[in-house]
């Protein structure tokens, strides 16, 4: 999970059917929002200061990433005598889960030399609740899919709530739909938490709300177990950190459309490759090497320069490093992939992409996260290497889609949008209910309309 490496061009033209080659119109419809309030931990929690980790305090993570989750209407009981509004079940149990999550409910502040700390003073996250005059099955057949329509409403930037220094962790609205269902959507500093994290801490609100007396998960703080050595000794080369100059903004509107891949585009894609690769390819690596195949041709990177493809790596199962269950900070590190875009946009490059994509996610030791965490405190916290960057970032095990209120689970779950740069694998069903692969783009209007015709022509085989 990556948050917003560059200025945000927000595209909401369109969203795609399966296969994401036609657009739809835009759907419209209003949202009256009651007033915003700041939900606080239910019951009295320590006040204290805490040190985010350096994996955490890196500038490529200050920045906000947003969730949305769509649920249908609950299943009346017989015991029901009215339909209750989600947003009052969700605030009862938010309020009683920041008991267990108070940094939560804190603040961001900067320590000496621009060290980030969490100032746990309970002031609570932003909550809204809201009615929609739309139904679902009319979010459905404008393909429930980033770009949603309308998510400037659904995730409405109550003011003074957008910053990452002394402004609110979490932005929440909850918004009824006039079938019953609902949409959760959520605004999380990124510096707080990753993808797998932060589901964490939605099961947990998920849990209560749905009548459980505290969460089956305790969350762990724990970051000071990632923390860089004394002294700091960066052990490999870390590319995706290079120092180079930033590329100027890409020229052109934006446009941001999802791309649904099923079982048999999966399989189509996978044809493109030798026996002996197809064999030992995983989804991932085929999917991500397409892709950033794809891009680099529809972008038209000269020859001579690199493209970067960098993919997020969990690191959580690394027993060297300590960390407990529970542990809810961001464990992820960046891993460049790098070749001459030349080579990515002629005949015959996928299965070299593929290896390079393979080989990227072998690099991922716990060596080598203590090394992203040493070169992290050593070149002052930098950004990722923005030149031809593509940020690849795996959500499909996160659990996003798997989280309950009450109401089942959601029919979406996972990021709301994207930037240039960066996209999300997330799980889906297709038309035909099997199990299939969304990836949000934004590109320049022209530059997507060949990434289009390549996903077409992918469809037609």
């Amino acid at each position: 999970m990556v948050s917003s490496l560059f200025q945000d061009h927000p595209a909401p033209e369109s969203k795609e059917p399966a296969h994401a080659t036609a657009a739809m119109a835009t759907l419209a419809f209003a949202v009256r929002r009651r007033d915003p309030e700041l939900v606080g931990p239910a019951a009295p929690t320590p006040r204290e200061t805490k040190r985010l980790s350096e994996i955490d305090d890196q500038d490529t993570l200050r920045g906000h990433v947003s969730f949305a989750l769509v649920y249908r209407a609950r299943v009346m009981d017989d015991d029901d005598v009215a339909p209750v509004h989600p947003a009052g079940v969700i605030r009862r149990a938010l309020g009683e889960v920041l008991v267990h999550y108070y940094p939560l409910a804190g603040r961001l502040r900067e320590a000496e030399g621009r060290k980030l700390v969490v100032d746990c003073s309970g002031e609570g996250v932003m909550f809204v609740e809201a009615d929609a005059d739309v139904r679902l099955e009319e979010l459905e057949g404008a393909g429930l899919r980033p770009p949603f329509p309308c998510m400037d409403q659904l995730l409405f930037d109550v003011e003074g709530s957008g910053g990452v220094l002394n402004c609110p962790l979490l932005l929440i609205q909850v918004t009824r739909l006039l079938c019953g269902g609902f949409i959760f959507a959520l605004r999380l500093n990124h510096t707080m938490c990753d993808a797998i994290g932060i589901v964490q801490f939605m099961n947990a609100v998920a849990e209560l709300a749905r009548g459980l007396p505290a969460p089956t998960v305790a969350p762990a703080w724990s970051r000071e177990l990632l923390e860089a050595r004394n002294p700091p000794m960066a052990s490999f080369p870390h590319r995706e950190f290079d120092l180079i100059p930033p590329p100027a903004p890409p020229a052109g509107d934006m446009v941001m459309r999802s791309f649904i891949f099923g079982p048999s585009d999966l399989a189509a894609i996978k044809k493109h490759l030798p026996p002996l690769v197809r064999d030992k390819a995983t989804t991932f690596e085929a999917l991500a090497a397409y892709l950033w195949c794809a891009r680099t041709a529809a972008l038209e990177v000269p020859q001579g320069e690199e493209a970067r493809l960098v993919i997020i790596a969990n690191f959580r199962a690394f027993v060297e490093l300590g960390l407990p269950g529970g542990y809810y900070g961001n464990a992820c590190v960046p891993l460049a992939a790098l070749a001459d875009a030349a080579a990515l946009r002629g005949g015959g490059s996928l299965a070299d992409a593929v290896a390079l994509v393979r080989r990227a996610k072998a690099a991922v030791t716990a060596e080598y996260v203590r090394s992203t965490v040493d070169v992290l405190v050593l070149r002052g916290r930098p950004f990722l290497a923005l030149q031809n960057l593509f940020v690849v970032s795996d959500n499909r095990h996160a659990g996003f889609h798997r989280v309950d209120f009450g109401w089942g689970e959601p029919v979406y779950g996972g990021p709301a949008d994207t930037v240039f740069g960066v996209t999300f694998l997330v799980p889906v069903k297709d038309r035909d209910g099997e199990d299939a692969i969304t990836v949000p783009i934004v590109l320049p209007r022209p530059a997507m309309e060949r990434f289009a015709a390549e996903m077409e022509s992918l469809c037609k085989a």
